[in-house]
């Protein structure tokens, strides 16, 4: 029966990599510290669906089919969540700086607790019967998104022995139609798991990875309410923020 597979062994597997990586390109799909990208990833060339097939399916909404509740994840409940409440907000932006709007942005993330309320999420961390974790909102026209939510906690994962994922929040873009959703993740500055997670190190190059981690604003944060975040998405070019399907 093999060894358990330990933070040790997984950490010079990073060192190792990061060694050799010149930081420009994107990460493997199969990168080995991240043991289970080599079941998920594709291994076969990916087929493009026709072009008519992505204009016809675009995501499309009426005035009141994005409402201002969607993007404020701790009034979605009966009572108030627990955790710490923030206010995340940035622009979307093309490699130019110029702002896509319109833009369906959704987010979900873990509770304070570091729990998913999904029947897989099992370890024992508490539920939160106040918050569920998923929001979505549009961009404006200066391309701006705007979450208020509760700060996620960290959360065990069975890659290796020990294994933790630092606190972040999963975005979902989608462009002008399905076919073109881009899937992030955005990090919180200061997070100590930070070297030990490969998904997060599997971005080798040290400006890319920056990238993901969001900025505490104070001016943004609310006396009495919520601390503030700004993290912005850009979608293209050499400043591209990385996604987990490519850039």
């Amino acid at each position: 029966m093999p060894e358990p597979l330990s933070q040790e062994t997984i950490s010079r597997e990073i060192a190792a990599l990061a060694a050799e990586s010149d930081g420009g390109d994107h990460p493997a799909r199969d990168y080995p510290p991240y043991r289970s990208s080599g079941l998920r990833h594709p291994h076969r060339p990916l087929v493009a669906p026709p072009e008519a097939y992505a204009e016809l399916r675009g995501p499309v909404f009426g005035a009141s089919d994005v409402t201002p509740l969607d993007a404020d994840l701790t009034r979605q409940h009966p009572g108030e969540p627990l955790g710490e409440r923030i206010t995340v907000t940035g622009r979307v932006t093309d490699r130019d700086g110029r702002p896509v709007r319109g833009q369906l942005v959704e987010v979900w993330q873990a509770n304070a607790s570091g729990r998913y309320p999904h029947q897989r999420d099992q370890h024992p961390a508490p539920l939160d019967p106040n918050f569920t974790g998923t929001g979505r909102c549009l961009t404006d026209a200066d391309g701006r998104y705007a979450f208020t939510t509760i700060k996620p906690g960290a959360y065990p994962w069975k890659n290796h022995v020990n294994a933790w994922r630092p606190a972040h929040i999963h975005f979902s873009v989608f462009g002008t139609a399905f076919a073109q959703r881009l899937v992030t993740q955005m990090y919180f500055p200061g997070d100590p798991l930070f070297p030990y997670d490969p998904i997060l190190q599997s971005v080798t190059d040290d400006k890319a990875r920056e990238r993901l981690v969001a900025a505490y604003d104070h001016g943004l944060s609310e006396p009495e309410w919520s601390l503030g975040y700004r993290w912005d998405i850009v979608l293209d070019g050499p400043a591209a923020t990385w996604m987990e399907e490519g850039r």
